[in-house]
Order: C-alpha cells, then sequence, then structure tokens
C-alpha cells in the first residue's frame, strides 16, 4: 500500500541537485505557474458555459439573459443546446486532469 510519507522520496528540492538536472529543477515553478492560469481560464470558461445553458425547469429562460423560449428558439437553438451540453462536459475533464496534474506537481517540486 501506497503511503504519503512515502512521497517525500520523490520529492524535489534545490539539495538534490545531484540526483536530478538543474533545468528540470528550475521549470517546475514555470510548470506550475501555467498550470494555475490554465485551471483558471478553464474555470471561468465553466462559468461562462453553465451560465449560459438553458435551464430545464423554469420556462425555459437562461441564467444571463432572461430571455423566454420561443418556438423559434427551441427548433433553432437544438444543436447549439447539445454543443453547449458537450462543451461543458469537455471543459470539466480537462479541468479535472489539470487540478490532478497541478497537485501531483505540487506534491514533487515543493519549491524549497
Amino acid at each position: 500500500m501506497f503511503k504519503l510519507s512515502n512521497l517525500s522520496n520523490f520529492m524535489l528540492t534545490s539539495s538534490d541537485n545531484a540526483a536530478v538536472p538543474a533545468w528540470v529543477v528550475n521549470s517546475f515553478p514555470i510548470i506550475k505557474i501555467v498550470l494555475a492560469v490554465l485551471i483558471c481560464i478553464c474555470a471561468i470558461f465553466m462559468i461562462v458555459v453553465v451560465l449560459a445553458q438553458k435551464t430545464e425547469a423554469g420556462g425555459g429562460t437562461n441564467a444571463i439573459t432572461g430571455q423566454a423560449d420561443t418556438f423559434y428558439n427551441r427548433n433553432k437553438g437544438q444543436s447549439l443546446q447539445g454543443k453547449v451540453k458537450k462543451w461543458t462536459i469537455i471543459d470539466a475533464v480537462i479541468l479535472m486532469v489539470l487540478c490532478v496534474a497541478f497537485l501531483i506537481f505540487n506534491s514533487i517540486y515543493r519549491g524549497y
């Protein structure tokens, strides 16, 4: 069984330079910053996409515009609603993967 205390053997710090090349140790903070920025972008996109979706129960209005659902909008928007739901799921998966990657990078390199 894997314990979290065993993770300390894999930590990269500046004192471990003999085992790990310097460019690897120096690139970890940059990778963490890039991951954090990507997480923020995905989170903002998720908020906008969820607010733009039409509510299932609520008279057919969406959260941003408050426009009512008409016959024209219902027939025209079927493909658009399907795409919005698909992009919501894709963004949620990307956001989850980025968060797990950030957790792994943060646990490997503590930045002492």
